[in-house]
């Protein structure tokens, strides 16, 4: 049995003379009606608090936008033309897989040498290390910018840790602070694996590996490895450490008092007070003491980039955000 529905200014059509069968259809029309108009009405409120939650969450996203990115009047951020000091943080492990540090620092030294009013510059490291090549990356470029711009100092505070490839970028600035307690150093290079070939022996599990090449199954920690790829890796390691160690005198000079302390670059962690004797860092102080008695430009702006708008921005500003808006729009209805 099928059933036409009628709209309220259809004429109603002419039943039977059975009245109970007529009472049934009535009924059943009058339900399915009903509804068909509550299903209406429900999709029409949808439609409009879904461009209403639409309209608010790009908003909100412009309006956080707005908020966090540096914003440009002339020269240098908005709210900064009293003299200052630039804050530029190099912070958690030093790597390309989350962000560009790199361009932070680049993007954040460019934006405080713009301000005629930034007096000096500290980057403020709290950091145990990563990557060589990102740290190599960042130590040329804060020496590319200071050369270009040699009227505003940069300095690094370093709080917490500035270790490894941290302090590899330290040693770009034109002096180095920590606090006594710091950790500093470890001017070396390390690779780590594991080898499972004695478990697999146990439990005898043999590792069927396939390669064009010798060494393509370099570093595989199921497969034994060969005195020729053993002496392959120290060399890499002694390799970049040199480089390491050219980046350190390039940056400290005669600070550094290498004969004293022929453990230097030993990849030794030193405290900062052991730091200063070794010529690690140049004194103590923290970013305010710095900017107060040295820069003497007490009052603190921060000229770190927010890398996750800008990313945002970038990359998906046209697909991620219209993605996660329509995701939301979904799971709320």
């Amino acid at each position: 049995m099928s059933y036409k529905i009628s709209r309220d200014s259809e004429p109603t059509p002419q039943l039977g003379d059975n009245p109970q069968e007529n009472w049934e259809r009535n009924t059943l029309r009058a339900v399915l009606l009903e509804s068909y108009k509550e299903r209406q009405r429900a999709r029409t409120w949808r439609n409009f608090w879904r461009c209403v939650w639409a309209l608010l969450m790009v908003s909100f996203i412009a309006s956080i936008i707005g908020s966090c990115s540096p914003k440009k009047e002339g020269k240098g951020i908005v709210g900064t033309r009293g003299e200052h000091t630039a804050v530029i943080k190099l912070d958690g492990i030093i790597s390309s897989h989350y962000r560009d540090q790199v361009a932070m620092l680049r993007d954040g030294l460019e934006a405080a040498y713009a301000n005629s009013n930034v007096k000096g510059i500290i980057i403020r490291a709290n950091s145990p290390g990563g990557s060589p090549v990102v740290s190599s990356s960042a130590f040329n470029e804060i020496r590319r910018l200071k050369a270009e711009h040699k009227n505003i100092p940069v300095y690094v505070v370093a709080e917490d840790v500035c270790a490894s490839g941290c302090y590899y970028i330290a040693a770009a600035a034109d002096k180095i602070y920590a606090d006594p307690s710091s950790i500093v150093g470890s001017i070396g290079v390390i690779s780590g694996s594991f080898d499972f070939t004695g478990l697999m022996d146990k439990l005898g599990v043999k590792r069927r590996l396939h390669t064009a090449g010798s060494n393509k199954g370099f570093g595989d920690p199921f497969s034994p490895e060969t005195p020729e790829q053993k002496a392959i890796l120290e060399k890499m390691l002694q390799e970049i450490h040199q480089q390491f160690i050219s980046a350190v005198k390039t940056g400290r000079g005669e600070r550094l008092k290498e004969k004293d302390f022929p453990e230097i670059f030993s990849a030794r962690v030193y405290t900062g007070s052991e730091a200063k004797n070794v010529g690690l860092i140049d004194d103590f102080g923290s970013v305010y003491s710095v900017s107060r008695d040295v820069i003497r430009a007490p009052k603190l702006v921060d000229y770190t980039p927010d890398e996750d708008f800008n990313l945002l921005l970038s990359r998906h500003l046209g697909s991620e955000i219209a993605g996660k808006i329509e995701q939301t729009i979904d799971q709320i209805w």
